[in-house]
């Protein structure tokens, strides 16, 4: 069967079999010694079955091991990650049933790549301007003391040298 997307991530790959109004259907590869994000999804409930390999499945905070040809079902809302413990791939294939299959519908709340919710907020604030003006910006901050735009406090600084 051709695949109609392919998505690499960082923990793996996904590959889309089937994408419909009913249903979107997943091949899921997750390379040795990586997981998922633990994460959950308001609008879809999926159901796992494994392929190849052996997966750990943390499923609302409790671990369960799926072997190949077992199934697993994840609830609408519920927590839920794919973890590979071993050092071979691991496959297993997704079959989302509900209302909205899209991407955007997975709320993070763990992550080993820098994508959980909290992290991406703190990034986004990050990237916004501060409340002081562009020239409080050039003030720097050297071991805990402020340094002037004049550079006084290492001229202080050199003095002592």
């Amino acid at each position: 069967m051709q695949s109609l997307e392919i998505e690499i991530k960082p923990w793996g790959r996904y590959e889309v079999l089937l994408d419909s109004v009913e249903t979107k259907v997943k091949l899921i590869t997750v390379e040795p010694r990586q997981r998922l994000s633990y994460q959950s999804h308001k609008k879809r409930q999926e159901h796992w079955t494994v392929v190849k390999g052996t997966l750990l499945v943390v499923l609302n905070d409790e671990h369960k091991i799926i072997c190949e040809g077992e199934s697993i079902f994840i609830p609408k809302g519920a927590k839920h990650r794919a973890c590979n413990k071993l050092d071979e791939v691991c496959q297993f294939i997704e079959v989302q049933t509900g209302t909205y299959f899209g991407e955007d519908d997975i709320e993070r709340y763990e992550d080993d790549y820098m994508r959980a919710d909290d992290v991406q907020e703190f990034l986004e604030h990050l990237d916004k301007p501060g409340p002081w003006s562009e020239e409080d910006s050039k003030i720097n901050t050297v071991g805990g003391l402020t340094n002037d735009k004049e550079g006084s406090f290492m001229k202080f600084q050199n003095k002592l040298k």
